[in-house]
């Protein structure tokens, strides 16, 4: 029987009924997001300091200006740091050499724009103006069916209803709102634009005098704005219902009022990076076409449904995997790789960290949703000429992908993000997965240069150990457990296992294509240097003989060699002991996301499905889920969510019921057979 969708969706709609600072609710649609507190806008935004109320997209960055000559700093503008690389010197940028503001500059420019804050302005019966303990009887949901933020609440008794939305298709947020406070002449809209900022919020309220706002188009229903900030600008246009008007109120100030006696206005923006044109639709249209959007999107793609689970674990498991849909969605489909926070609020400045790319999206693949991977998959064409000038520069041959990037493509300088190597292999698995979902020629054609030129790197950065007739990789390179010395570091785990799959798939594509194999791959790939293990558990890497006691913290990357990969160099029972050393020594608050999901498609592949379990839900501080999905990691470092967890969460769970390529179970082979974990599933696919 197939899933009723709309009851598994419906049963988990995050529901407010107080003012939940760390857990706002936000509506977007993978370009743009907007993230509202309990009165549905952005209205008591100091009230939100640790996840703040901002409207982000895809394009809107802004850079402060240097203070060299051009007003900008270049890459070029820093000493590297040279690294002996097998008797060669090779530069990354990884220090500042006494450079510090040319170091932090490159590090927070560009960095994503809070473009606008959207909020009501109401006052009590008295003039003064509605503080956020003034509201009550708060009722505050996100209709996920329908992709709709309803609130009420009331002020002196008066109910005041706000629907917020995002065009499903648009840079356009649209608002309605209903209340006699309106008819009182009590409540109205502010729209406040802030300077940019490289902090959390990416918003600056005290440089007003650095920005400006000029309307430059009007009409009886409309207003065109232009935002100027330093040599970054954008647009924005408003339409309102009949009534309602846009008053300027300061320099980046004005407010959205109604000038009758009506009790309801409605209004829609349009944020663009350049000049709009023709009308945007009002708020009935977009409610329309979002509800439409939404349909859709639960009906099609995968659905995983616990209802019928008797373990006390498998609603909330339910509630995670469902919110974490609508948060991916929303947060991680975009035109352009994700930041770890998405369109929420600015971490490491609004930059996207390319090697959780991954994390972010993989699962679109499995969730049959390989569209929303898809999206972002021309930016890697985009910037591959300076992922091959990048590679040049070092002598290697093919693309080296940077790490920690804005929508340029230049690598940000970094004492660690230079340095890793587990970003390099993924785009040829992004190939790999848009084939499976589409195995034809234009699929390979589409991405042939993105898959050889990464293999090319590969292969090149790997290095010949005459001595042991292997291919080693390192040092100098830091793996995804990043707390470790690039000078010492030699053949990480994971590493490993990772680049010599990817070489063996980029050879699949040229024997699909009638190309023959490329030797040099083939050859790296098959003697490729042997997982390092010590007394019966695979290492970090080869001369980390303490991986299990001076660094059982961060990422236990080993594991990923078998679970995030099928494992082609793995021994089951080496990796078996692994995974229950790790259990049993690691310091499990200490790491992050993703780890917890690496582990349960580890226990899966291993026949250990209580242990799969146990991951999803294991009682951690970084594996906590907010009560509006998001992955909850650590406030006080500016990372108060996570999207790698959620996109993690749901490949294993795919992968859990699903399974992968030669599983010899096909129905839930990561969960346990005890008799209480019923699982009913449908459109997943199963992981490589």
């Amino acid at each position: 029987m197939a899933i009723n969708r709309y009851e598994l969706v419906s049963r988990h709609n995050p529901s407010l009924m107080e003012a939940n600072t760390r857990s706002p609710l936000s509506v977007g649609n993978g370009e743009i997001a907007f993230t509202a507190d309990i009165t549905g806008m952005q209205t008591f935004c100091e009230a939100y300091d640790i996840v703040p109320l901002c409207t982000m997209s895809q394009w809107g960055f802004h850079t402060i200006p240097s203070n060299n000559e051009s007003g900008f700093y270049t890459i070029n503008d820093l000493e590297l740091k040279y690294y002996n690389t097998y008797g060669r010197k090779v530069g990354y940028a990884a220090s500042n050499h006494n450079q510090e503001e040319i170091f932090d500059w490159l590090r927070v420019n560009p960095h994503r724009l809070h473009l606008g804050n959207i909020g009501l302005n109401m006052t009590l019966s008295n003039g003064s103006r509605v503080k956020i303990e003034d509201i009550k009887e708060i009722n505050q949901t996100l209709d996920l069916w329908n992709g709709i933020l309803i609130s009420t609440f009331k002020v002196e008794g008066i109910p005041v209803t706000v629907k917020t939305l995002c065009h499903p298709e648009r840079d356009i947020l649209s608002f309605s709102v209903e209340s006699e406070l309106i008819k009182e002449g009590r409540l109205s809209v502010d729209i406040k634009f802030p300077y940019g900022s490289p902090e959390k919020s990416g918003a600056d309220w005290t440089s007003d005098n650095l920005h400006s706002t000029d309307i430059i188009d009007f009409g009886e229903d409309a207003v065109d704005l232009m935002r100027i900030l330093d040599n970054d600008l954008y647009f924005i246009r408003f339409r309102f219902s009949y009534g309602v008007h846009l008053k300027r109120e300061g320099r980046n100030y004005f407010t959205l009022g109604h000038s009758g006696n009506g009790d309801s206005l409605n209004f829609s923006c349009l944020f663009s990076k350049s000049r709009p044109h023709g009308l945007i639709p009002l708020f009935h249209e977009v409610q329309k076409l979002c509800m439409e959007h939404w349909r859709g999107f639960w009906n099609s793609g995968g659905a995983v449904d616990f209802s019928q689970c008797t373990d006390n674990r498998a609603f909330e498991l339910e509630r995670r995997i469902v919110l974490s849909q609508y948060l991916t969605a929303i947060q991680c489909s975009g035109s352009m790789p994700p930041q770890e926070t998405g369109l929420t609020c600015n971490s490491w400045y609004g930059k996207f960290h390319l090697e959780m790319h991954w994390w972010h999206a993989a699962h679109f693949a499995l969730w049959g949703r390989i569209n929303l991977l898809k999206r972002s998959m021309w930016w890697y064409k985009y910037i591959l000429p300076k992922a091959k000038g990048l590679a040049e520069a070092q002598g290697y041959t093919g693309a080296r992908w940077p790490k920690m990037v804005g929508p340029d493509g230049i690598d940000s300088p970094s004492p660690i993000g230079p340095l890793l190597i587990w970003q390099q292999p993924h785009p040829i698995i992004y190939g790999e997965l848009i084939y499976r979902d589409k195995p034809c020629p234009e699929t390979l054609n589409m991405f042939k240069d993105i898959v050889f030129e990464t293999a090319d790197f590969i292969a090149s950065y790997a290095v010949y150990d005459k001595e042991n007739n292997r291919y080693v990789l390192g040092p100098p390179l830091i793996p995804a457990q990043e707390n470790h010395d690039p000078d010492v570091v030699l053949n990480p785990t994971f590493e490993l296992e990772y680049c010599a799959f990817a070489l063996n798939i980029a050879n699949n594509w040229r024997k699909r294509m009638g190309l023959g194999i490329n030797p040099i791959w083939q050859e790296v790939s098959e003697k490729m240097s042997s997982l390092p293990v010590k007394d019966g558990l695979y290492l970090s890497h080869e001369r980390c003989p303490d991986t299990f006691t001076k660094f059982n913290f961060d990422h236990p990357s080993m594991l990923g060699a078998f679970g995030v990969l099928p494992g082609y160099k793995v021994d089951k029972s080496i990796m078996e002991n692994t995974l229950n050393k790790v259990l049993s020594s690691w310091q499990l608050n200490e790491m992050w996301g993703w780890d917890f999901p690496m582990i349960a498609m580890t226990a899966a592949r291993l026949g250990r499905p209580e242990i799969a379990v146990d991951a999803l839900l294991m009682d951690c501080p970084k594996n906590t889920y907010m009560p509006n999905g998001h992955n909850n990691q650590i406030p006080k470092d500016d990372l108060p969510l996570y999207l790698p967890g959620n996109g993690g969460l749901l490949t294993a769970v795919a992968m859990m019921a699903s399974g992968w390529d030669g599983c010899p179970e096909k129905n839930t082979p990561g969960f346990p057979k005890n008799g209480k974990w019923n699982v009913k599933w449908e459109g997943l696919n199963p992981m490589m």
